[in-house]
């Protein structure tokens, strides 16, 4: 047995919560998890690529390396006419 008032509690069937809904249950110090990524929508289980982009990193990189379709450059402000 743990020792009495120094773990917290343990919640054995907490909700795992994607998008409102209850993805799965897990033992867990919280009674809800929140989540925005999960095996049912990532990538590497559903075999399907999906880049979340946070404050345009990925455009960022794929311009720094030159590997961005020279189609979608042409939205920058900077761009010589």
């Amino acid at each position: 047995m743990p020792k009495p008032d120094i773990h917290p509690t343990w919640y054995p069937e907490s909700k795992v919560i994607f998008n409102g809904e209850v993805v799965m249950t897990v033992g867990s110090t919280q009674p809800e998890i929140h989540v925005d990524v999960w095996s049912g929508n990532h990538p590497f289980y559903t075999g399907t690529q999906k880049i979340i982009d946070t404050e345009g990193r990925v455009d960022r990189f794929l311009r720094k390396y030159g590997m961005l379709d020279k189609s979608a450059e042409g939205t920058d402000s900077n761009e010589e006419k």
